[in-house]
């Protein structure tokens, strides 16, 4: 079923109060606003930059991110980033050091997790979501984190309405050197284009990332539903977050992207000791900071899963 006979189905007057709040989740999930309490205008000049910043891009000092007023919600934070049990993804998880960068990039500051400055821009950002302005990150702050960024994908929408896309009617053939390893990958023709565009851009602007040519290499694309069926019974998991029963790789829009692994894990691993190393690496940085300006938006419990949105699924 096509998302456009789901709100024919809805009717009208169902079909406007879905794009309604489908806008008001896009504002809500970008629009900041100014919270009240201690001075935040140090902060300015750091909001401008983000993780995965050109080459020369000047990292903020310690005193540019020490803002006064907010050294007890550092210190929390400091306390809770590797010790706070929880399960923003449906499985326990101790800490939300993997998910740093991804919440630098939402409050827009560049400043470590455990500054004042972070704290003073979290501050921001939950003022902003109607939450508590205390800059002690936490899962409510987290979770609307991610409805916000979760939306942001054509499949989470579309799916939400209880359906599953169809298989597109057409795919095209990566190019062997643009497969992990070699290895043979489809995708819609549209999205395969925004993709070579966008990791030239990305091999062009970080020396670190053309340095290793396995770096925006695809291990995945357009995948059959009945391959996926095949593998989720061949490895006896067919439900959860590893292996979904409606995967948006059957959209042919979805690329499982090479952005690093750590020693002894594969590159598609859930194990969260690899996802934190990918989070660390120049790749996964740049496309956090950048996949945006070519159509891609990431689903961030996976760190090399990203899906092009300029096409219906």
């Amino acid at each position: 079923m096509k998302l456009r006979d789901v709100m024919g189905f809805l009717g009208a007057s169902g079909a406007a109060l879905v794009v309604l709040m489908l806008i008001a989740l896009r504002v809500t999930g970008c629009t900041p606003l100014a919270a009240s309490g201690p001075d935040l205008s140090p902060l300015r000049a750091l909001q401008t930059g983000a993780p995965g910043d050109p080459p020369g891009a000047r990292p903020p000092t310690p005193a540019e991110c020490r803002v006064e007023g907010w050294q007890e919600a550092a210190q929390a934070n400091a306390g809770s980033v590797q010790t706070l049990a929880w399960s923003p993804f449906g499985r326990a998880e101790t800490g939300w050091e993997i998910y740093v960068p991804l919440i630098q990039q939402e409050i827009a500051t560049r400043c470590p997790a455990d500054s004042d400055g972070f704290a003073a821009a979290l501050a921001t950002w939950q003022r902003s979501h109607d939450q508590p302005p205390d800059g002690v990150m936490n899962e409510a702050a987290f979770m609307g984190m991610k409805g916000a960024v979760q939306m942001r994908r054509d499949f989470v929408r579309f799916t939400s309405f209880g359906g599953c896309p169809e298989t597109p009617d057409l795919i095209t053939a990566a190019r062997l050197d643009e497969g992990y390893g070699g290895k043979q990958v489809w995708m819609r023709p549209q999205a395969l284009a925004a993709f070579r565009r966008m990791a030239a851009a990305a091999r062009s602007e970080v020396p670190e990332i053309a340095a290793d040519p396995r770096n925006l290499t695809i291990f995945s694309g357009y995948r059959s539903p009945a391959a996926d069926a095949a593998r989720c019974q061949a490895e006896g998991n067919c439900d959860g977050i590893v292996r979904a029963r409606c995967s948006a790789h059957r959209t042919g829009l979805a690329a499982d992207i090479y952005v690093g692994q750590a020693p002894g894990f594969p590159p598609d691993s859930t194990a969260d000791p690899n996802r934190l190393f990918m989070t660390r690496t120049a790749t996964y940085r740049w496309l956090l900071a950048n996949a945006g300006r070519f159509g891609f938006v990431n689903y961030p419990f996976e760190p090399w899963h990203w899906e092009w949105t300029g096409e219906t699924p």
